[in-house]
């Protein structure tokens, strides 16, 4: 079994990089879906979801550049075009959303994405005894599974 240097199979790595790659492009779609519902937001709602897609458009941009340096750990090359994003991403770009439900939803349902992704690099990360993350994920799921219920919170009448 050929390892890297932090001492992981090194297929395995491979595999866990090339998830985590999937997992960056779905952020990068997320992030910039963020970015517009923060700027085009309109209605009586506006200045409460003006911030909290603020809030997740700066947890996001954190979140790439920590998924892009774990797959760096991995001994692998994170993509970074977004040719290769829109490709590898479920996620997909919401144009001009100006309404807060529609926007609040399409938060939600990208959180299912993420959360969905995410399980499957624990269960990866875990087969490869790959502790860093393992516990990456697990701290997005953490929080990710509050915001779902908030943000779900916001929609019920």
């Amino acid at each position: 079994m050929k390892t890297n240097r932090i001492g992981l199979d090194a297929v395995k790595a491979k595999k866990l990089a090339e998830l985590l790659n999937v997992l960056l492009a779905n952020y990068q779609l997320f992030y910039i879906n963020s970015r517009g519902f923060h700027w085009n937001i309109k209605g009586e709602k506006f200045f409460e979801l003006h911030i909290k897609f603020e809030e997740l458009y700066t947890d996001t941009q954190l979140k790439i550049d920590e998924i892009a340096e774990r797959i760096l750990t991995l001994e692998h090359t994170p993509n970074h075009t977004f040719t290769d994003f829109l490709k590898l991403s479920k996620i997909k770009e919401q144009k001009n959303v100006t309404d807060g439900v529609k926007a609040v939803n399409a938060v939600l349902s990208s959180f299912g994405v993420l959360l969905d992704i995410e399980r499957q690099l624990l269960t990866l990360s875990a087969e490869a005894n790959d502790e860093g993350t393992n516990a990456l994920m697990s701290d997005y799921i953490r929080q990710q599974e509050k915001l779902v219920w908030m943000y779900s919170a916001y929609l019920s009448k």
